[in-house]
């Protein structure tokens, strides 16, 4: 018997957070998939600069260390950086709906373009198509 398939999953910018924070919030099968050392895991840099962002303006008090080396905390967990390209943002801003948050949009281009579930509680993403692990 070989390695067992590794799934390739995207971390939504919650899941990443309650991943570094043992957080109860994270489901148990997100949980092990994340934990998996046979799973590639990525976080987008969409997230990094939803988390930079959400800090600057206070919603993430707390959230110093993280905000100011997110890549070394990606690197640390041994997760992928996923960069975003002029056709991710591209396909963002075409998405049809009325879903106004940059970012998730952001997830769901790259969660389509590169045929990745999305680690997310949020169900939003099912209407736009994209597999959801949780």
């Amino acid at each position: 018997m070989g390695r067992p398939v590794a799934v390739r999953a995207l971390l939504d910018t919650h899941a990443f957070l309650w991943w570094l924070a043992d957080s109860e919030r994270l489901s148990q099968p997100a949980r092990r998939a994340i934990a998996d050392d046979a799973n590639e895991i990525a976080v987008s840099a969409a997230s990094a600069w939803e988390i930079a962002t959400k800090f600057r303006i206070g919603k993430l008090p707390g959230a110093d260390s993280l905000a100011r080396d997110i890549a070394g905390h990606i690197a640390r967990q041994g997760f992928e950086e996923l960069p975003v390209r002029v056709a991710d943002a591209e396909r963002a801003g075409h998405l049809p709906g009325p879903h106004r948050d940059p970012f998730d949009r952001m997830l769901i281009a790259q969660a389509l373009t590169y045929d990745l579930p999305v680690v997310s509680v949020d169900t939003m993403f099912d209407r736009y198509g994209v597999a959801r692990l949780w």
